[in-house]
């Protein structure tokens, strides 16, 4: 019956999709929006409260709202295929049937299932960046076609519908990647990469397929860009996005912000560049000291870390922001619940195949090649990250590695997990004493941020506050 009725739920879905991409007209969308809408509602209701629901038909009948002209845009120059696969299957599959049954699956399995896998395909790379923790693994491992298709297949009996692809560069092994989306169609796929390896084919295949997108990899414009990814990477990108946008292809940026970058990457006239591009959405991560190697010069300042918590809710914000989606992955902790590793939400699988909690975090007990992806999720280390976290009730300060240096060395130490650096095995004393500095500098100012949160919290703050302080 289960399944009856998840076939039925999807072709309803599928049917209103194709409805939706017939209209022109706004007041047509409107009609097509409101009916997703109430599908959601109806056949995945209980995953959110009856009043989320009226909230985004209040917004869907708000013509001026940001985000309805966000998903007319989306409507208008995404290639249809990409859109409704997109929304079908990362909207529909991941975000509903998966989210209720992965509930139902933590209670069963009595341990964290997560809404997304994120896997690398091979550890080779075309470049080698500064601060890549892909770069400490060397360029020789690959997880194989079989063993992605067998990971894939496990995760959906949990109710795991979404697969990011990390590295190394994932589009080393495109035409695989391809492969899986062609095979398992019910599921939406992601690649982190560099995009020096899109070319006219590859764009095609994507669009033929529809539930795969990329978060390519940029640092700011080309100097500062091309002094850590090396030179002519940034003309590589901008071809790269030409392509992509042409192709009517759903993409956007993955930025690793530093102490050098972090202003240049929230700038006005970067976001205005890459949204021009075509870029849909960013991911911003905070630079993490990984690896024996690893430079502690790159991290942001206490002010820097507060500027971003700020200007990416500024970006974002309903009202002033800018026509693109901002995630933030260290300051977004309220929206979480704090740390979403460990398998809570996510967990990373490297192309060893070493299950750890976090992909800036390697450590494991677990092997995807001996064990059960259930097994890996009830590995010690991933139980320990279950009953700690959150690891801190102020959520700007999420991190067991980072701004709580104590929490990872304790967990690790106790279930004995094996550092997952094949090249140069980092000890956790050695990673502890690095963040030691950061998480006592960031303390204060992140106790005083969220006591305070009502400044800036959800929309842009007002210009009055930002000259107070």
């Amino acid at each position: 019956m289960t399944n009856i009725t998840h076939s039925a739920a999807r072709l309803a879905f599928s049917a209103a999709l194709d409805g939706l991409l017939k209209y022109i007209g706004k007041n047509d969308r409107e009609k097509a929006f409101l009916n997703i809408t109430d599908l959601a509602e109806k056949f995945m209701g209980g995953n959110f409260d009856h009043s989320t629901y009226e909230k985004v038909r209040e917004m869907i009948r708000d013509k001026d709202n940001k985000w309805v002209k966000y998903a007319n845009k989306l409507v208008d120059e995404l290639d249809p295929n990409v859109f409704k696969m997109t929304a079908l299957n990362l909207g529909y599959e991941s975000a509903f049937y998966g989210t209720k049954k992965i509930r139902k699956m933590r209670e069963k399995y009595n341990c964290n299932i997560p809404w997304l896998i994120l896997m690398d395909p091979t550890s080779a790379c075309n470049l080698h960046c500064t601060g890549c923790w892909a770069a400490e693994y060397g360029n020789k491992l690959n997880i194989s076609y079989e063993k992605m298709d067998d990971i894939v297949k496990q995760g959906k009996e949990l109710g795991v519908y979404f697969y990011m692809f990390t590295g190394g560069e994932p589009l080393v092994r495109k035409d695989d990647i391809i492969k899986l989306c062609k095979k398992h169609h019910d599921c939406y796929f992601s690649a982190f990469t560099n995009a020096t390896l899109v070319d006219e084919k590859f764009c095609e295949d994507m669009r033929k397929v529809g539930n795969l997108s990329l978060s390519i990899s940029l640092e700011g414009f080309e100097e500062v860009n091309d002094s850590r990814r090396g030179e002519g990477t940034f003309k590589k990108v901008m071809k790269a996005m030409d392509l992509l946008k042409e192709h009517g292809l759903l993409f956007g940026l993955s930025i690793c912000y530093t102490s050098k970058n972090i202003e240049t990457v929230t700038s006005d006239d970067f976001i205005d560049m890459v949204i021009d591009k075509g870029v849909r959405y960013i991911w911003y991560f905070h630079y993490m000291p990984v690896g024996n190697s690893a430079s502690v010069d790159l991290l942001p300042t206490p002010e820097q870390r507060e500027l971003i918590c700020r200007r990416i809710k500024e970006i974002r914000a309903t009202e002033g922001g800018k026509m693109i989606m901002a995630f933030d992955f260290q300051n977004d902790g309220e929206y979480v619940g704090g740390c979403i590793a460990g398998g809570r939400n996510y967990f990373h699988i490297n192309a060893n195949g070493d299950c750890e909690p976090c992909v800036f975090i390697h450590y494991s007990n677990a092997n995807i090649n001996e064990v059960s992806l259930l097994d890996a999720l009830r590995q010690p280390l991933f139980m320990l990250y279950r009953e700690g976290q959150p690891f801190n009730n102020n959520h700007l300060r999420p991190c067991p590695m980072l701004e709580n240096p104590e929490r990872l060395k304790a967990m690790v130490e106790k279930c004995g997990a094996k550092s997952t650096d094949l090249q140069s095995p980092e000890s956790v004393e050695h990673l502890y004493e690095k963040c030691v500095p950061y998480a006592e500098g960031w303390k204060e100012p992140a106790k005083e941020l969220w006591e305070n949160y009502k400044h800036f919290k959800g929309t842009k703050y007002e210009k009055e506050t930002r000259n107070e302080e």
